[in-house]
């Protein structure tokens, strides 16, 4: 189910001044996927307010917190001919209160947690394929704000069906999120997207050494013709490649046709996010990453995840920090 905002909702979150004029006054809104497919602009924007699949995949929880406050942050930016709202439709959000009431009532001793979790997980994948694969149809590009990874099993799905092919994907991660094929969390989207015939090719920009098993590398290994990575550990730390190197390396291999971008917070160094790391790259190489790959015609969707208000080190960071990301993809 969708929750479809109106303009009162944006003002709401709005902090009007006399002489300027604010992402919230200047975006658009629409109340039906048949207003959205008549409308000229190019993006839309759409929240996933959950953490189950992140809880599900033993993280820790408050990516379900991220929509809101982005939300109210995005509101807030400066609409000016270098920083176009008006270019932006906000949707609205997938409405998953009642999963995650859900989620609040399972008894985490029971032998099976994790699985009823990702039944839940499951349940949310159907309504973000279902509206996700409404957008594109309409010849629209989502900007999904989660939420946890597990998210881009619907992205890709929605994705693939709204295209009517399956698509390729580059990650910012500090993972592969191609763990096995068990009960639906946030560290297997990609492999599932892939079993389903969803994503073809799938690029990890930024990979972390410590944190992949040597079982997911024997995994990617045999789909090597369509799974490339790089390591930040070889980017930032050992300079065998460069930043730039590394985008024209996933920029050959996967924008030759459609392909979804994805943006794990957790990639990014103290950053208020579900798998918060001390050691990764700077907000502004993501916004560099971001501005360079969603500018290319091919890019069907941008979702940016995993971002935890709960955990981050200065209050309204994280917030702020999606909009900045939402800020270079719109203007």
């Amino acid at each position: 189910m969708l929750k479809f905002y109106d303009k009162e909702i944006l003002l709401a979150h709005t902090n009007t001044r006399s002489g300027e004029l604010k992402f919230g006054e200047a975006a658009h809104t629409v109340n039906s996927f048949q207003e959205l497919a008549k409308h000229p602009q190019k993006y839309v924007l759409l929240g996933i307010p959950e953490d189950i699949g992140v809880r599900a995949n033993h993280g820790k929880p408050g990516a379900s917190q991220a929509w809101q406050t982005a939300f109210s942050a995005l509101c807030n930016i400066q609409q000016t001919k270098y920083c176009n709202a008006k270019n932006v439709i906000v949707l609205g959000e997938i409405d998953c209160s009642q999963q995650m009431q859900q989620a609040e009532i399972v008894d985490t001793t029971q032998a099976h947690y994790l699985e009823k979790l990702g039944e839940l997980v499951t349940q949310i994948d159907h309504l973000v394929a279902n509206v996700i694969e409404k957008i594109v149809a309409c010849g629209k590009v989502p900007i999904v704000i989660g939420g946890g990874h597990n998210n881009s099993f619907g992205n890709l799905k929605g994705t693939s069906k709204g295209l009517g092919k399956a698509i390729n994907c580059i990650n910012f991660d500090a993972h592969t999120d191609f763990r096995a094929l068990e009960h639906r969390h946030s560290g297997n989207g990609f492999s599932y997207a892939k079993e389903n015939g969803f994503l073809n090719k799938y690029s990890i920009f930024g990979l972390h050494r410590n944190y992949t098993s040597q079982a997911v590398f024997d995994t990617m290994a045999k789909a090597s013709s369509t799974i490339q990575f790089s390591f930040f550990e070889d980017i930032s730390v050992k300079n065998i490649s460069n930043f730039t190197e590394a985008l024209q390396e996933a920029e050959t291999f996967c924008t030759q046709e459609h392909f979804g971008l994805e943006i794990d917070m957790d990639a990014i160094a103290n950053m208020g996010s579900s798998a918060m790391t001390p050691s990764g790259f700077t907000l502004e190489e993501c916004r560099r990453f971001l501005q360079y790959f969603s500018a290319n015609n091919n890019c069907a969707y941008i979702h940016i995840c995993e971002g935890a208000p709960n955990r981050e080190l200065f209050p309204g960071q994280v917030a702020k920090a999606i909009a900045y990301l939402v800020s270079d993809v719109i203007a």
